[in-house]
């Protein structure tokens, strides 16, 4: 290289620009493995892109209460057919309280009480079954036949367990004694108001 190249500045500069461009379209054509194995080349190294699905699964929102092992909460919302196949609900803290003592019904939502209705269960011959249920199918009219009964357009039917049903009863008016075959009679209007009121899915309770 002539000395007067090297000793002016504008002729210093280009030279060393040149020897860097050289340089980095030498060995910037190559990947740089880094010790994990990655490339530099073509590949974005922002962690929060390059996370695997098990990371996220793990500490997605409600994986420590057991959603990911198929075990929802009560009340959780799960997808557009909600807890266990229901549909979705706004409201999914209502629930009905049945007590055979009483011969009442209870319309809870959350802490308040919606309604109070007196009701008639199955007598002792053919009694009412105890326990926790939900709503598995509504009707507004309904014809339920069994040993001894056969009723056609049974209003504002509500089946909860196998065909036992809370629906209203308009061939007697003898609520508050036990005279059914099992299901939950009603007056036709009250009926009405707790088949508008409750959803399919709601949590029925039946105590003594």
């Amino acid at each position: 290289m002539p000395k007067f190249i090297w000793n002016n500045f504008i002729g210093r500069t280009v030279v060393l620009s040149t020897l860097t461009t050289l340089m980095l379209t030498t060995f910037g054509s190559f990947p740089i493995k880094l010790p994990d194995g990655t490339k530099v080349m073509g590949q974005n190294l922002h962690t929060n892109h390059t996370r695997s699905r098990s990371w996220r699964r793990r500490y997605r929102r409600g994986y420590r209460r057991g959603i990911h092992r198929g075990r929802y909460p009560r009340g959780y919302r799960r997808g557009y057919r909600g807890y266990r196949g229901y549909p979705r609900r706004r409201y999914y803290n209502r629930r009905i309280i049945i007590d055979l003592s009483q011969q009442k019904l209870y319309g809870w939502e959350g802490r308040r009480l919606i309604h109070s209705f007196r009701i008639s269960t199955g007598k002792k011959s053919t009694p009412t079954p105890r326990g926790r249920f939900r709503i598995r199918s509504k009707h507004r009219y309904n014809r339920m036949r069994g040993r001894g009964y056969d009723i056609p357009n049974v209003p504002y039917a509500m089946y909860f367990y196998r065909g036992y049903a809370i629906h209203g009863a308009f061939w007697h008016n003898r609520f508050g004694t036990p005279v059914s075959h099992g299901c939950v009679n009603l007056p036709v209007y009250q009926a009405r108001q707790l088949f508008r009121w409750a959803n399919r899915g709601t949590v029925v309770i039946v105590r003594r």
